[in-house]
């Protein structure tokens, strides 16, 4: 319950006036009053009494529930050496729609002693028409009025969360009921909790799920039982065998979801630019549908380098980009790959990012100097939303229950959070902390990383793709429940709410170019009447395909005459057929080889035929083993790993998500005083990513601040930071992307590092 005497203070700085909690505008300048309804860590104790104001800014609202007062003023921040939890918070920033973020921390004084109590923000809650403040249903308490779609998209959620949770010692968060909460379609945790020391694994959540199997809709109860039962059994033991077999019940349950799609955009110089950089797909103005239109896709790019040539980098985006997807489009969705799908948008990035740096090296543009782009694109897939982006260029996702953005920006702030160096609302008060790490154009695509994300759909949603020009400060939060959400309910059309958001960007911000594009998905389900049945794919064959997908020559746009990957029909297998104009020729060869090797035998002086022999005992040929399946715990010189997201080094680098490393040799730990051991690695042809906390970038410098190192770099690890960043191992018959040493490492002088000069 709210204190009726409490009062909201104007974050306007040049306002600041206190306004009735009741207000959502400023009575004296009418800015927009924000809400922050923060989540308080105090581990089932109270923070205070409903209606106290602690430390003269933050007003309880219940047990763990606190309303800031002071949205305006930067709240106070953790030390980062003291609170090791935070740091699972701050790497986990790209998973923020599933796990609350840091807001800051609460002084509490009581006496002589002093205590801080870590303040989550956009924790699970929901506030009604009367203000009242309540949290979101627990997802046991709601699974039982889920469709059999929202219940497999629910446990989808919790499979794609284990392997970044485990990696930050959280994971058993998602075993605890009290934690599961559920807005919507979306799966929300409360709180991140440290693992035990034993580190839960897959086949206690199988026995969690079980927990869940008596209010299971009929259609998919097989379907999660044997999910279960695999999973404590060991049949499934890896997060991306789960995921295919979620995704196998997903594709039979989505042919009982029908999509229709509407698409309008539009852009606009703005009030204070001479020309427009920005480009979108659509051209700007267009009204599409699908039906009757065949294909969906939107696409927003916010060009940069002003004069030199930053709308026809974004122009070329989009016609590069348009022209690569056009053929993913045609595919079946039921014969679609998701995983290759995804690599496969990432290579269309690809490809515009090297068509516009080839234009910049053809016209000898350096610097500051080169034109590049960033990109933000949606592409609807029955049940499914893939989003891609490059740059600070945003989407948003608007659902009756709240709007989310699902990209994370490419920049210096976002990366600082993400390497667990500075919680975000005291990280974009740095200098320099929007400048942005990477875009289209300005280096080669082998050190271009896109992100590409892929979200079920099973409720009707508005997505929103923006340039700068309307997210800046905060627009977007402002008003997309006046303006978005309306559309949920029909009573406004698309092409005037895209209006109006240019409106808003112009009139309120007004200092860019703006483009928007909004997606509208509208679904009609029913519960089929099948049974969805469960196949459990083999681990290999899963590990295989998703290092397919990645890999180099694991995805298909790069070839004009190819088409995409997809799952293929049963069908019998075709034994291939040599063609006759090869096949007579061959056999001659053959011939004339044997006969010239039957003449020589006979020719040579040396061969003599004993007349006699001693029997030589027979060695038995010993039985072909198996090869040992390649993991960290039997890691060898040769072989490939691939990172799985970025690992921080010293000297303020980091190994990107995706690099691949081949393994050197593995060498005792001088610098551990538990001994343990250490991986020298050589990187190949990745790039690293340089993180300095100084001397970062000019605001004004969109160029990205990524640096090549030679491809004969080496790096020295420890074993337990490979352990517990997640990596994979490439099995011995994936494609290596790796030249493979064939010397030996140089033996160091005693008491040389290995890597003594090489970045740790």
């Amino acid at each position: 319950m709210e204190n009726e005497a409490a009062t909201l203070y104007c974050p306007n700085e040049n306002c600041q006036a206190l306004n009735p909690l009741t207000h959502k505008f400023c009575q004296r300048c009418s800015t927009p009053l924000p809400k922050i309804y923060l989540w308080a860590v105090v581990d089932g104790l109270s923070v205070g009494s409903p209606g106290e104001i602690l430390a003269d800014r933050y007003l309880v609202i219940n047990q763990s529930v606190v309303l800031d007062t002071k949205p305006g003023l930067l709240p106070q921040t953790p030390e980062l050496d003291d609170v090791e939890v935070i740091r699972a918070y701050l790497r986990l920033i790209p998973y923020r729609l599933n796990v609350p973020q840091v807001y800051g921390v609460l002084p509490l004084t009581n006496g002589h002693s002093h205590q801080e109590i870590l303040l989550l923000e956009q924790p699970p809650l929901l506030v009604d028409d009367i203000q009242q403040v309540h949290l979101c249903s627990e997802l046991i308490t709601a699974w039982r009025d889920a469709t059999s779609m929202r219940q497999l998209n629910w446990l989808w959620q919790l499979a794609h969360l284990w392997e970044p949770l485990l990696s930050e010692g959280v994971v058993s968060s998602l075993l605890d009921p009290d934690l599961l909460r559920v807005e919507g379609p979306l799966v929300r945790l409360l709180e991140l909790r440290f693992d035990p020391e034993t580190v839960p694994e897959l086949t206690q959540l199988g026995e969690f799920w079980q927990q869940l199997l008596s209010e299971t809709k009929p259609v998919i109860a097989e379907f999660v039982s044997v999910i279960s039962h695999s999973l404590i059994q060991g049949e499934i033991n890896s997060p991306e065998q789960l995921i295919a077999v979620l995704d196998r019940g997903l594709a039979e349950l989505g042919r009982s979801q029908t999509p229709t799609i509407t698409i309008a955009t539009k852009t606009d110089t703005g009030p204070s630019r001479q020309r427009n950089e920005d480009a979108c797909y659509p051209p700007s103005g267009t009204l599409l549908s699908k039906p009757p239109q065949p294909t969906a896709l939107a696409i927003v790019c916010d060009g940069i380098g002003g004069h030199e040539g930053g709308n026809v980098a974004s122009n070329l985006a989009i016609e590069t980009i348009q022209q690569q997807v056009q053929q993913l489009t045609k595919v079946p969705y039921d014969h679609i790959d998701p995983p290759m799908l995804l690599a496969d948008l990432e290579l269309a990035v690809a490809v515009a990012n090297d068509k516009i740096s080839q234009r910049n090296d053809g016209e000898n543009r350096q610097g500051r100097q080169r034109m590049g782009t960033t990109l933000v694109m949606a592409l609807p897939v029955a049940h499914e939303m893939y989003i891609t982006h490059v740059g600070d260029s945003r989407a948003y996702w608007i659902t009756r229950h709240g709007c989310y953005q699902v990209t994370l920006d490419d920049d210096v702030a976002s990366r600082e959070v993400r390497l667990g160096y500075a919680v975000y609302r005291e990280a974009v008060q740095q200098s320099a902390s929007g400048s942005l790490v990477q875009a289209l154009g300005m280096s080669p695509s082998t050190s271009l990383h896109p992100t590409s994300q892929r979200f079920l759909l099973d409720e009707d949603a508005v997505f929103l793709l923006t340039s700068d020009g309307l997210s800046d400060f905060d627009r977007v939060e402002e008003f997309w429940e006046t303006e978005i959400l309306p559309i949920l309910a029909s009573e406004v059309n698309l092409a005037t709410v895209a209006d109006r958001l240019v409106e808003i960007a112009n009139t309120k911000n007004g200092h860019d170019n703006v483009t928007i594009a909004l997606v509208h998905y509208q679904v009609q389900y029913w519960e089929p009447e099948i049974t969805v049945k469960a196949v459990i794919p083999d681990s290999a064959s899963v590990k295989n395909a998703n290092l397919a997908s990645r890999g180099a020559g694991g995805t298909v746009l790069g070839s004009p005459n190819q088409k995409t990957q997809v799952i293929p029909e049963s069908k019998p297998a075709k034994t291939p057929q040599l063609p006759l104009q090869f096949l007579v020729p061959l056999i001659l060869v053959i011939a004339a080889g044997s006969l010239g090797y039957f003449v020589m035998k006979l020719r040579s002086p040396s061969v003599s035929i004993p007349l006699l022999s001693s029997p030589t005992p027979q060695q038995p040929t010993p039985a072909a083993t198996p090869e040992q399946q390649r993991s960290l715990a039997n890691l060898a010189a040769g072989w490939v790993i691939q990172t799985q997201r970025e690992i921080p080094l010293r000297n303020n680098q980091s190994l990107p998500s995706g690099t691949f490393l081949e393994v050197v040799e593995t060498i005792p730990s001088t610098r551990t005083a538990s001994g343990g051991s250490e991986v020298q690695l050589r990187l190949c042809s990745n790039k690293i990513t340089p993180t300095a906390n100084t001397n970062k970038p000019p605001a004004s410098s969109p160029a990205a601040v990524t640096t090549s190192l030679p491809q004969e770099k080496t790096v020295l690890i420890d074993f337990s930071q490979l352990k517990r960043f997640g990596v994979s191992v490439l099995p011995s018959d994936a494609p290596s992307p790796c030249n493979t040493i064939t010397q030996p490492p140089v033996s160091n002088s005693p008491g040389t590092s290995p890597t003594e000069s090489n970045t740790r």
